[in-house]
């Protein structure tokens, strides 16, 4: 009977041991499943079938890809494909976004940085970035339902403050390119048809914290490719345009300043159409150098003469009243206790010590001083 009763309790172990395994591992599988870079469903729409693979190894693994989900969704007859990359920062994100624009692409309803065309749509939330084939297929009120989906999983940290530094002006659409690496870089210079800006990637400095801005401009007849580098300081930014001068190519040295520097951000023309067009590029720069002044500091606070005097009298008027009432309480203590207590705590007889003089024979009571 002990021992059927030990078997018992061992199964009962087991059996809640096996329980709370299986609940840990569905645990585990939901918040994977929401933590997903794409989602199982949005709107009407529903996963058929998914693969796992980069879109763009070079560039994802300069980029830093975390994940990437490739899927076939499904709604009713209708299908359409959508892929999604998470990426080590928004920055990183940033850099595979500008790398897939097409000059056919324009800005779309579904949110700020999107951009479609007949061929997909693309949408950067935060470190992740998103690309529809077919998004005419998909109505806008699902698709903005997508955007919101992944941009709640997305890190929310600022893009790079380097893209609002390009010139508005003359700026042909869908030409920025953003690089954090040679790979960006020389993704940038294919996608522009510059190669000359490719020979330029092992002299920026990725290394020390570089990073790019590219973007084409045109005019009229005036036309150029404008290079932003911006360094974690001016002393790098100093350092570099000299390397960059003798890495530059012809093209870009015409005029009497080919590299010119504002703080800790270079501005080079490539290829521009005449000297007057690209300094007027380099002119059109949104970038302010701002000098924060933050050593502590304190203003005279010293009041009047008047009030100084006035405190000074009242100050010394209560330490004088302060003075005279302990000096009465401690005198009419003494007196109290000599009246109560005589000759027992103040003035005792034998610890009073009086010189004489020998004088006279009689000697000298010390209570006949008091």
């Amino acid at each position: 009977m002990r021992h059927k009763f030990l078997y018992a309790v061992l199964f009962a172990l087991l059996s809640a041991a096996n329980l709370s395994a299986q609940q840990t591992k569905q645990s585990q599988q939901s918040n994977s499943a929401q933590q997903s870079v794409l989602p199982d469903a949005f709107g009407s729409w529903r996963i058929a079938s998914c693969v796992d693979l980069p879109e763009h190894p070079a560039l994802s693994q300069e980029a830093g890809m975390r994940e990437f989900r490739g899927c076939e969704f499904s709604s009713g007859k209708q299908k359409v494909g959508i892929w999604a990359g998470r990426y080590r920062d928004p920055s990183s994100a940033y850099e595979v976004y500008t790398s897939l624009l097409r000059p056919t692409m324009s800005p779309s309803t579904i949110g700020r940085f999107t951009a479609v065309d007949s061929k997909g749509l693309l949408i950067l939330a935060g470190n992740i970035v998103v690309g529809v084939e077919q998004p005419r297929n998909v109505s806008t009120k699902d698709l903005q339902e997508l955007a919101s989906v992944v941009a709640a999983r997305s890190d929310k940290t600022p893009l790079p403050p380097i893209r609002e530094y390009l010139p508005r002006e003359d700026l042909v659409n869908a030409t920025q390119r953003y690089a954090l690496g040679p790979a960006g870089l020389r993704a940038a210079a294919d996608a522009l048809g510059k190669p000359e800006i490719a020979a330029l990637a092992n002299a920026l400095g990725f290394g020390q914290g570089a990073e790019a801005m590219l973007a084409q401009y045109h005019r009229g007849r005036d036309s150029g490719v404008l290079l932003l580098i911006d360094y974690p300081t001016p002393q790098l930014a100093e350092l570099h345009s000299h390397h960059l001068q003798t890495a530059l190519p012809e093209d870009a040295k015409k005029g009497a300043t080919p590299i010119e520097r504002k703080g800790s951000l270079l501005a080079i023309v490539i290829a521009p159409s005449s000297p007057t067009y690209a300094q007027s590029l380099r002119d059109g720069v949104n970038y302010q150098t701002q000098v924060t002044w933050n050593e502590p500091s304190q203003t005279a606070t010293d009041p009047p003469w008047a009030v100084v005097l006035y405190r000074i009298f009242v100050g010394t008027g209560v330490f004088m009243v302060m003075a005279v009432a302990f000096g009465v309480a401690f005198g009419g203590f003494r007196v109290f206790i000599k009246r109560m207590l005589p000759g027992k705590v103040f003035d005792r007889p034998e610890q009073m010590e009086v010189l004489q003089l020998g004088l006279s024979g009689n000697k000298i009571d010390t209570r006949d001083l008091y």
